[in-house]
């Protein structure tokens, strides 16, 4: 009993932390992650920190590995529950990710510009690509070949991506219908031979 509420306790701790490192990565002007403000926006101490990452990098990259699987799991629930053709499919996921990544900005900041901003992350972010590529391959069931997808995949991601980063970053100022309608016409040309 008092070896499950520890674990429970160091679990909402490590979750504090998480939380923390998505608005401090995702900030506005840039990363602002350090050990002391990790901390402070956690409300915890250094002692909690190490408990959970063995430094300021692993934190990093597990911040980052923690929205890309929200956002994976964001995608998956999406698609699951699409009905329709590649065009309803499409609205659904697309709209599913904005809500998350536009409406919680730190979280799209970590998942998009991170990777391209903060030395630490390196190859982290691309490391994720392929999980990426595999789910939109995986609607794009009007290629016949399987090589012909994974292609038009990586083209709908790197056009969302740029999207994305651009809206997030400012460069971008429409409106969020006209984001999402933007990304879903990038997806909807890519997803047709």
């Amino acid at each position: 009993m008092r070896a499950e509420l520890m674990r429970q306790r160091q679990e909402a701790r490590r979750e504090a932390l998480l939380d923390a490192g998505i608005e401090l990565l995702g900030h506005p002007e840039g990363p602002a992650v350090t050990l002391r403000a990790v901390c402070s926006a956690a409300g915890l101490t250094q002692r909690y920190f190490y408990e959970s990452f063995a430094d300021r990098d692993a934190y990093v990259g597990a911040v980052f590995d923690h929205v890309a699987s929200q956002a994976i799991g964001v995608i998956l629930k999406a698609y699951t529950y699409a009905e329709g053709d590649l065009n309803s499919r499409a609205h659904a996921v697309i709209e599913a990710f904005t809500e998350m990544i536009v409406d919680h900005p730190a979280a799209g900041r970590v998942l998009v510009l991170a990777p391209f901003i903060e030395p630490a992350l390196g190859r982290a972010g691309l490391a994720r690509v392929p999980e990426f590529v595999d789910l939109v391959a995986d609607g794009f069931d009007a290629y016949a070949e399987v090589d012909d997808r994974r292609t038009a995949a990586v083209a709908a991601i790197g056009a969302l991506s740029s999207l994305y980063a651009s809206y997030l970053d400012g460069t971008l100022t429409i409106s969020r219908d006209k984001l999402v309608a933007g990304c879903v016409k990038s997806v909807l040309d890519a997803g047709r031979p």
